[in-house]
């Protein structure tokens, strides 16, 4: 029996550090009368917390980033250690962070202030109410920033949030309640919980939590949707993506190859927004092969804690396993090697980096959410075969167009189905922008002016003339 089952049989988690393989925290699940003090308190947290002003939350979400900033070394530190990014990237994550807070702390009053609107009354308008206590229901693969993500325009609307985070990153988890704490957050305003799925139902039902939020797979996301659904509680789920990259013909093709690598391998590939299937018009596939490899070949694999390692290790023993089954499967198909890789022997969860070519479309390697260091090209006639292929998909979260000509990639993105598109760029999530996706990759937005406002109460107020007029 492994540790992580050994650790779900006894009603408990472990901290796993994935260079190592090795347990270093344990952490037990709340009892019953623990989460009923959480979730009462996270309601009493939400009540207070809607009737303070818009400076006041502007004040505490600086706070906040000052938090981060002051502790981002032994913060990033954690995240390194729990899920195995390199150190750079979980530095840059907190820093990420502390900069939603602030963006946060200086735009969501105007964000969230009455909006005028026309009526046969004397005045009517729309309001953005804070709905109550928020459940969120976080991943592994951005500790921090998914956890950010939801919290501080929901913290910004009025309202407080309970993290039940995954079970191997209960450290950042704890971490992240212990910020918001120590910056002056009321009790229960922002928290966390360690429960286990049935026990995660159970809030979600709980008369306390207003609303849900989910980060995580799509068989994940139907459960909690239908849960939330019968107890008639609003959801925003962000799910799994399988983007498409797609490289036209004209594209500037050194770029788009570079950026194309880090977009498939950043995070080790742990990523729903990362580039996952690589779509190359014919006329430039060999240039942009060829280039794709080059850089590929250059990543690092290694400890992540050490300067220079691009890729660390997979979070998870299961992951990467899952992963080489992946590519068992698809190689087995008729998927040609280009840079071979795949779970390396000895200690930890390590996977070098593997791309493919795949001319069968069915294979895993493309049809499949690709979770990790694996990247598939595919080659096509012309713009219309890439838009085809692209929209082929299961999902539709984000994706990229590469191309010399801006009208043509804007004109490109508008018939591509998902819920972003970055033309001559990589896909990220920013504060500034909406974040979300359609199909199987979920509903709802997140962060910019319509994130914020996903987790209030829209209320229409309509104002007659008074008696006599």
């Amino acid at each position: 029996m492994s540790a992580r089952e050994q650790t779900r049989n006894s009603a408990a988690f472990s901290s796993v550090d994935p260079t190592t393989g090795q347990a270093f925290a344990d952490w037990s699940v709340a009892t019953p009368k623990e989460r009923a003090g959480k979730l009462t308190s996270g309601r009493r947290a939400a009540r207070e917390w809607r009737d303070t002003g818009s400076e006041a939350r502007a004040t505490l979400l600086a706070a906040v980033a000052d938090q981060l900033g002051d502790r981002r070394l032994d913060l990033a530190a954690i995240a390194t250690r729990e899920m195995g990014k390199p150190l750079a990237e979980s530095l840059a994550e907190v820093d990420k962070c502390a900069n939603a807070c602030r963006w946060f702390a200086e735009h969501g009053a105007a964000m969230l202030a009455d909006e005028p609107l026309d009526s046969s009354g004397s005045e009517a308008y729309a309001s953005y109410l804070p709905l109550g206590l928020i459940f969120a229901i976080m991943p592994w693969n951005y500790p921090y920033w998914q956890v950010f993500r939801h919290a501080a325009p929901a913290v910004a609307a009025g309202n407080a949030v309970l993290v039940k985070h995954a079970e191997n990153t209960l450290g950042v988890a704890h971490a992240i309640a212990d910020v918001f704490s120590k910056a002056g957050a009321p009790a229960g305003l922002v928290d966390t919980i360690v429960c286990t799925v049935d026990e995660a139902k159970e809030c979600i039902e709980a008369d306390e939590v207003a609303a849900v939020t989910l980060t995580g797979s799509t068989r994940a996301g139907a459960s909690v949707a239908a849960t939330a659904g019968g107890v008639w509680k609003k959801t925003v789920l962000e799910l799994g993506g399988s983007d498409a990259f797609v490289v036209l013909d004209d594209a500037q093709v050194e770029q788009a190859a570079k950026t194309a690598v880090k977009a498939r391998f950043q995070n080790t590939g742990q990523s729903c927004i990362a580039a996952k299937r690589f779509i190359v018009v014919e006329s430039v596939a060999d240039a942009f092969i060829e280039a794709f490899v080059e850089h590929a070949r250059a990543l690092v694999v290694g400890n992540p804690t050490e300067e220079g390692t691009t890729i660390g290790p997979m979070a998870r023993a299961d992951l990467r396993d899952q992963l080489a089954k992946t590519l068992q499967q698809s190689v087995d198909g008729g998927a040609t090697v280009l840079v071979p890789g795949g779970p390396r022997d000895g200690d930890g969860f390590f996977f070098d980096p593997v791309v493919l070519c795949v001319d069968d479309l069915s294979l895993p390697c493309w049809r499949e959410e690709t979770f990790g260091p694996l990247a598939p090209i595919a080659r096509v006639r012309d713009e219309g075969q890439a838009l085809d292929v692209a929209n082929d998909s299961l999902y539709g979260l984000g994706g990229n167009v590469w191309t010399g000509d801006l009208e043509r990639g804007k004109a490109f993105a508008r018939q591509v189905e998902s819920g972003a598109v970055f033309v001559n760029g990589m896909t990220a999530s920013d504060p500034r922008l909406p974040f979300g996706g359609v199909k199987r990759s979920g509903y709802g937005r997140e962060l910019s002016t319509v994130g914020i406002r996903e987790f209030t109460n829209v209320q229409t107020v309509w104002v007659g003339r008074s008696a006599g007029i």
